[in-house]
């Protein structure tokens, strides 16, 4: 499986699949190249390029956790891109993938073809970080996947209705692995110490990170129910960045799984203008 050397020696895995143009898709918070299984069978006719963050997957932990980042992850995806040889590439930002492509189109538009952010915007509501807060970094109290399937199936339902348990079976699989002491996350626990130590509420003022994607093609895909991106924010999205493609994803809280009707034609016609 591929990996490559950061500029401060950590191996970092990554995934490259498909031809055409590039695309890379940078997952959430404690998230990995899975992140996008969903989606990736939709998406077809593209490169598509997948990192796990340094400390997530099958990336290597850092030696000091406070390089668990947005600029410096940032950092390494332009590292990545130096060493595929790619001068510019699309991003298609989950979550956490949203803030550092709106960092790289701050300091590094030129690198850009365009970017699509699901379930991001450039304000993050209080209680959606309280959530986040409550698990990151901490093993859930369950003794196998299936158990926390059924945990997880569970809190979601009333904002994800009708996702079935093997969905969710396969999406605490991503981030989550079976040890003889129960269920344990597959990342590096110190993430949390990381997100606590740079605020855990992202930049004061992030306007000038999203208005910075302008004028490259640009999305949002926006779950409904989400607690973490507000519909309010979206509309100020749409009028502070006329020609941004919208899409209001139901029965989807934070974050949409991107194969969902609504996700997919806001992506194919996000691609369509790069094409």
């Amino acid at each position: 499986m591929p990996n490559f050397l950061t500029s401060d020696q950590l191996s970092l895995h990554y995934e490259d699949t498909g031809s055409g143009l590039p695309v890379l898709c940078l997952s959430g918070l404690t998230r990995n190249a899975r992140d996008f299984d969903f989606v990736a069978p939709h998406l077809t006719g593209i490169r598509m390029i997948r990192l796990d963050y340094r400390g997530r997957g099958q990336s290597q932990w850092s030696p000091d956790p406070l390089t668990y980042t947005v600029p410096r992850e940032a950092q390494d995806v332009l590292e990545l891109m130096d060493h595929l040889g790619l001068a510019q590439a699309a991003v298609l930002g989950t979550s956490r993938g949203g803030l550092i492509a709106m960092v790289l189109a701050a300091t590094a538009k030129h690198r850009l073809l365009g970017v699509a952010l699901n379930d991001i915007g450039p304000v993050l509501a209080p209680q959606g970080l309280e959530v986040i807060m409550e698990y990151l970094g901490r093993n859930p109290d369950a003794a196998t996947l299936d158990d926390l399937a059924v945990m997880r199936k569970s809190a979601m339902e009333a904002n994800f209705p009708d996702v079935p348990l093997e969905r969710w079976r396969k999406e605490v699989g991503h981030t989550h692995q079976e040890t003889a002491r129960g269920v344990a996350i597959n990342y590096d626990p110190d993430l949390r110490a990381a997100v606590l130590a740079a605020g855990a509420t992202g930049a004061p003022d992030m306007w000038p990170l999203f208005e910075a994607i302008s004028p490259l093609p640009a999305a949002v895909i926006h779950g409904t129910n989400s607690d973490l991106l507000s519909h309010d924010t979206v509309a100020q999205m749409a009028q502070r960045m006329p020609g941004l493609i919208v899409a209001h994803v139901p029965d989807r809280a934070h974050i949409p799984f991107l194969d969902e009707p609504e996700a997919l034609d806001a992506l194919h016609r996000w691609l369509g203008q790069m094409a």
